[in-house]
Order: structure tokens, then sequence, then C-alpha cells
């Protein structure tokens, strides 16, 4: 019988939650323990879809994961950053500007912030097929959980929430998880992240902004709860907010592949990442994602069977001209990866605060 001993890794404490009174979003939360009867998911389904339609973010609970469960994600995240040399993290660095792919480590100082002013930003990468590359020594022991953490993110949180977006364009349920095949060729993948203190110098060049607003890749994006407060979403007021903690829940937003396949029923969420408040400026800031894209071989055109789309017509022709033909999931994700962080933005010459860039004819918005 196999032993049930895991590997033995330092526990990562939580750091405290903010001291200060914060101006926070008002989103939805989820109960995924509602969703065991049609009527239980056609309840959600209405609540996802309104998110969907207005902010593009809403919180999942009761998805699975105990919060001892979640303690031990955060453990191993942080193994990515303080088990594993420099020398290590560079022999296992991405190419994302060469391939279009963010499998390994993004060291610091990859992106272009602003004002001259690089990240100060780690992350570890690693895709819902642990074994499609090597990794660290330090990371092999707890490759499976890692595989069990893609797995339980894939077909336990993702696949539902894409049957709930699914009975909200009032298409067959398993219409959008059929896009989104585990075994397929594709890019979905864990990511551990971890923010470090920047000098007061680089705060007031960047404007104390840590990644520009910006829309996500893929179809959707999990992010782990957790206490210091960074994150912030554009409303459609277009006023930002504070995304607030949460315990042991999942903070969801729509990517780019959403609102292309719904031709911008659902919104892909524009959000931030700034300089902690006061109370938590000295902390550093780990994170676990999981980044959701559908197969590599999708056209990320809208799906003009839905009748809900035929009622209220095609918002944005999943921002391509009525000409021109939708890329794939493959195409999309390498033009937008390997050219984040990397390429000249311009001035936007209608939006105040927003600069531009092309990618595939497509004209990519960030947000300052």
């Amino acid at each position: 019988m196999p032993s049930l001993t895991l590997p033995p890794v330092p526990r990562y404490v939580l750091p405290p939650r903010p001291s200060e009174e914060l101006e926070y979003a008002d989103l939805p939360i989820i109960d995924f323990s509602k969703g065991n009867t049609p009527e239980g998911r056609a309840e959600l389904a209405s609540q996802v879809r309104d998110a969907m339609t207005t902010q593009g973010f809403f919180y999942v609970i009761n998805h699975g994961y105990t919060a001892a469960q979640t303690q031990r994600v955060f453990d191993i995240a942080d193994v990515a950053f303080t088990q594993v040399s420099e020398e290590d993290k560079s022999k296992y660095e991405g190419t994302m500007g060469t391939t279009g792919s963010f499998q390994g480590y993004k060291l610091k100082e990859y992106f272009h912030i602003d004002g001259g002013v690089r990240d100060q930003i780690e992350m570890f990468n690693i895709n819902r097929d642990v074994n499609k590359r090597e990794h660290p020594e330090a990371i092999r022991p707890v490759l499976p959980e890692i595989a069990d953490l893609a797995k339980h993110c894939h077909f336990d949180v993702v696949h539902p929430i894409l049957r709930l977006l699914a009975i909200g364009l009032e298409l067959p349920e398993e219409t959008l998880v059929n896009l989104h095949r585990f075994d397929a060729v594709g890019e979905s993948y864990v990511r551990y992240m971890k923010y470090f203190p920047r000098s007061e110098e680089d705060e007031v060049k960047s404007k104390n902004v840590w990644l520009k607003g910006h829309t996500d890749i893929g179809t959707i994006t999990l992010l782990y709860s957790q206490p210091i407060a960074a994150l912030q979403m554009l409303g459609p007021d277009g006023h930002w907010r504070w995304v607030k903690h949460i315990e042991n829940a999942i903070i969801v937003n729509a990517g780019d592949g959403i609102e292309f396949l719904s031709g911008g029923f659902y919104r892909a969420t524009i959000h931030r990442v700034v300089q902690p408040p006061v109370s938590q400026r000295s902390l550093n800031r780990l994170g676990v994602c999981y980044f959701a894209m559908s197969d590599d071989d999708v056209k990320l055109a809208p799906l003009v069977d839905s009748p809900v789309l035929q009622r209220v017509g095609i918002k944005k022709h999943g921002r391509f001209g009525p000409d021109s033909v939708a890329p794939t999931m493959e195409v999309w994700r390498k033009g937008r990866t390997s050219a984040y962080g990397r390429t000249e933005l311009k001035a936007s010459e209608k939006d105040e605060g927003v600069e531009e860039q092309t990618i595939n004819g497509v004209v990519v918005k960030h947000y300052n």
C-alpha cells in the first residue's frame, strides 16, 4: 500500500490582513454547494452571467479544497522561490519571448512597467501536464501534488464555471467544456508568483503600479485568495477598487478567450496590481493562480448558435473586424505572451490613461 505521508516542505505563514480601511469591490460569491441540482445550477448561472456581463469578477466558495489543503498549496508555492537557487531559476527560465510559452521561471525585471521601471516579480509556471518538461530538484517531490492541483482547478472549478457560462448563453452545458479538454494540446497552467517590495524611487516613477491594468490572455483565471491587498479591478464606472481577501475562496475572472467566444457578451476583466497599503508594504506577496485556456486549435470566434447572442447581437466580433478571421487560441496566446511587458506601448488617441499595442491585428489596451 503506498505511503500517505506527504513530502516535508517549510510552512508558509500567511501575512495579516491590511489594517487600513480600503474601498473594496462588491463582488458576488458563488457557492458551488448549490450546484448539485438543475435548479441550483440555474440560480448560479444567473449570478455568474450577471457578474461576467458587468464586472467580470466573482468569488467561488465550497470548491472542494479544505482550508488545510489550501494552506498546503501555499506551502508548495513558496518552495519554488525559497528552496530553489538563483542558478537553478535561471537554468529553468521560460522562453516567453521566443516561443510564446510561459512554462518555467519568469525572473525579476523581465517586464517593463513604466517610467523605465522594471518589475520585481518572480513567477514559476507549470503546465497542467506537469511532466511536459523538467523542473528544479526541489520541485520534483511535490510534482504529484501540483498535478492534483491542476486537475482540481481544471475539472472541479473551471469546468463547472464553463457549464454555468454555457447555461447563461442558453447553449448545451458541455459546449465550453468541450473546448477545454485536459488531455488536448494547450497551455493551461498553474502559476506561483511572488511580488517583492520596490524602492521608493521606483514607486514614484511607476505611479505605484506593479502591473498595469490589463485583461488576461486565456478564458478563465483562478486566483487563490490571500491577505495582501494589491489586486484592483476597474469597475463599469471607471473607478479602481481593491479586491478583498476571503479565506479559502477562489477569485475568478474572465479573459480574452471568453470575451471572444461570447462575442463580447461576457467581458474580459480589466485588473491591475499596485503597491500594497502601508501596513503591508514591507511584505512579500505570494500568489497561486490557474490560467485556463481553450484547446490550442479552437478558433476564438463568437458562438453564434447561442440563442442569447442571436437576440442581443454580437457586441464585439471578438474584437476582430467582421471581415477578419479569428485566430486560434494558440496564435492568440503566443502573440500576447511574447509581447507582454516587452514591446513599446503607444498612448491611446481616444482614451486618457490608456496605452495600446496591436497583436494579430487586434488592439490590446493597457490601463494606467
